[in-house]
């Protein structure tokens, strides 16, 4: 056992218990220093046991003590496990979270909340990192509901607001649907494995013998045992994960301090679904119909959160919909079984979104919490730093080489082309052809973000005029450093038609095998990785035009015709909002109200509390009358019972006498 990896989540969690209990009684700088430092222990602990990974070969074990333990039925350990993709998360966890942390010392400088706010966010990533360490699928799922109770506390930090409350309440809300079916899934789990240990649900053995088996499920008919599961777990990931039909609650959760956009987006919360998915590959492997499912949600999401983040001008918000796109091009490579390019799209993916909240959040704190990209423009003069690193995240995310984004989209891209025309699946085919058309969308939208934001003339208000600093410090050194990551981050997997050896694929165990020509595959990638490139450029030049020079023709286009009805759509998101209000939440609304007054005010409010109050009161009146206040008559009535009472006694006596 390596008592270490215990430590690895443990600080954090100690930082959340000081700065949460005494955080108000200390200084500034020793909030500082407890909420930064121990997640910067817990990094170096992890870089420590990825070295002893590499240099042994032995995966790291912690088996802590037995937790749930019911003899000849289940024994479930609180354990811990260190092994490649662990290894890789927990780096990503608390390199980047600690980044944030850093950046937060001077974004939240002044917040009356400033010691909650370290509290809570060392707390997430301390769940987090259970989340990622946990042995068996129950521990996994606490530190699953952890992040999501932090989320919910972190969106709703300034509560003073309603619409803060709000959101954090339907990102609980939200999550708790896929936390359901999850749940679900960890049960069937546990009735046809008879265990939740990782190593078990990753038997191959096991998982071939239970896929003869099927159950019956209402309105589903007859499924196999795996497939359910695979579905169950799925289900609980598009929460997690923010992918149709339960992606609605991420771009909500911009509600909060822009650092925990940061944190959620990018190196912790909603990359759950996709590591569960990695972590559990040869169970998915085994449900190819489920897979074709995840593959078609995870381009359908891609597209439409590309398409309303066309129309968005909250900064936040439309990073907000690049996450949820990104997300599904991650789910699209799960669905055609590339777990390796998905795994390594959620590391790059952790740099350059980072970079980009962080750097939207340098731009919002210059411009005094403005964040509608109307207002600003022509603030690179202004902001020269911010707007360097945040153009070298738009062009990662947008697939420009050599930068991080290039490498991870283009294999996502070739793994889908190469199931769908070299292998002739048809879906995947379609699917590919989805993904293709949404990354050219994605160069488009982000080129618009850093146009309206940096570039042209000032919309700035005259009341901020002069005021617009670059913000240094903590913030600038987080921008820097997640930057380099976002330029060299790519070079962790570069694919073997490049020179390169797939490091980090090999590494993982995530290697996206094929069963075709070598010759053939590396022509196919060539292929694929100019299309990708075209099809990026094409965005990125349309883009540099319609915000540039051809200003006219873009106007054109958006008012009037198809372009001015998709803009609308884009700006109202689809109504896909106004659809589940209109479809769930007012019904489930009325149905409340009408329970609350059936059960509530008539049953318990009327009938027992209010009814029994009256029948007391009504008894208590009658025997008030009683109470006359009359002495004479008093009298006359004790009278009577007396000789009542007597006459009762002879009787008895004349009874007993006869007998």
């Amino acid at each position: 056992m390596d008592i270490n990896l215990l430590w690895i989540p443990l600080l954090p969690f100690l930082g959340f218990l000081i700065n949460g209990m005494l955080g108000s009684r200390l200084g500034t700088r020793s909030v500082n220093a407890i909420a930064c430092g121990l997640p910067i222990l817990s990094f170096g602990l992890s870089y420590a046991a990825w070295s002893r990974l590499l240099s042994e070969g032995t995966e790291l074990h912690w088996n802590g003590f037995p937790w749930i333990w019911i003899e000849g039925l289940v024994e479930i350990p609180f354990a811990l496990h260190f092994d490649a993709i662990a290894a890789v998360m927990c780096m990503v966890i608390t390199g980047v979270g600690s980044l944030i942390h850093l950046y937060s010392i001077g974004y939240m400088k002044g917040d009356p909340g400033y010691h909650r706010y370290f509290a809570y966010l060392n707390l997430f990533t301390a769940f987090m990192l259970i989340l990622v360490l946990g042995d068996n699928l129950l521990l996994m799922f606490i530190g699953w509901e952890g992040v999501g109770l932090c989320s919910y506390l972190l969106i709703g930090f300034w509560y003073e607001e309603d619409a803060n409350c709000a959101a954090g309440k339907k990102a609980f809300i939200m999550n708790r649907v896929g936390d359901f079916a999850f749940l679900l899934g960890i049960f069937l789990c546990l009735a046809h494995f008879g265990s939740l240990d990782m190593s078990t649900l990753t038997d191959s053995e096991m998982i071939k013998t239970l896929s003869a088996e099927t159950l019956t499920v209402p309105l589903l008919g007859s499924v196999s045992v795996i497939s359910m599961i695979v579905l169950l777990l799925f289900i609980g990931a598009t929460g997690k994960s923010a992918q149709i039909p339960l992606y609605v609650w991420l771009p909500d959760a911009m509600a909060g301090p822009t650092p925990v956009s940061a944190l959620i987006h990018a190196a912790t919360m909603v990359t759950s679904g996709v590591y569960l998915c990695c972590r559990l590959m040869p169970l998915f492997e085994a449900a190819p119909a489920i897979l074709t499912v995840i593959a078609g949600i995870g381009a359908c999401t891609a597209l439409l959160a590309a398409l309303i983040a066309l129309g968005q001008n909250d900064i936040k918000k439309v990073l907000a919909y690049s996450t949820v796109s990104q997300l599904g091009y991650m789910f699209f490579a799960i669905g055609v079984g590339a777990f390796s390019a998905a795994f390594f799209h959620v590391v790059t993916h952790a740099f350059f979104k980072a970079l980009l909240f962080l750097g939207s959040g340098s731009v919002i704190h210059a411009m005094h919490h403005e964040q509608d990209m109307r207002k600003m423009g022509g603030l690179r003069k202004q902001l020269p730093f911010t707007h360097l690193t945040f153009l070298i995240g738009t062009l990662a995310i947008a697939g420009v080489p050599p930068l991080a984004g290039f490498f991870s989209k283009d294999e996502i891209l070739f793994a889908g082309y190469q199931q769908g025309f070299l292998e002739g699946v048809d879906s995947a085919a379609l699917f590919w052809g989805v993904s293709f058309v949404t990354a050219g969308m994605t160069a488009f939208y982000m080129i618009r973000c850093v146009a309206l934001t940096f570039w042209g003339e000032s919309r700035v208000d005259s009341s901020l005029e002069g005021k617009v600093r670059e913000p240094g410090g903590w913030i600038g050194f987080a921008l820097f450093m997640l930057a380099i990551a976002s330029i060299l981050g790519g070079f962790l997997n570069v694919p073997e038609f490049l020179g390169g050896h797939a490091t980090l694929g090999h590494f993982t165990g995530l290697h996206h095998a094929s069963n075709l020509p070598e010759e053939v595959v590396h022509a196919a990638e060539w292929k694929s990785m100019f299309l990708s490139l075209a099809v990026a450029g094409c965005g990125l030049l349309l883009a540099f035009y319609c915000y540039g020079k051809g200003h006219a023709l873009r106007k054109a286009f958006t008012n009037s015709g198809p372009g001015k009805v998709l803009g609308r759509l884009s700006v109202r998101k689809f109504y896909v909002d106004e659809f589940y209000a209109a479809v769930f939440v007012r019904p489930l609304e009325t149905i409340s109200h009408l329970l609350f007054i059936l059960f509530d005010r008539i049953l318990i409010d009327g009938i027992l509390v209010t009814g029994t109050a009256l029948m007391t009161r009504s008894v208590g009146n009658w025997f008030r009358k009683m109470q006359t206040g009359f002495i004479p008559g008093y009298l006359l009535t004790f009278g009577c019972g007396v000789l009542l009472l007597i006459y009762m006694m002879l009787s008895l006596i004349q009874q007993g006498g006869a007998q």
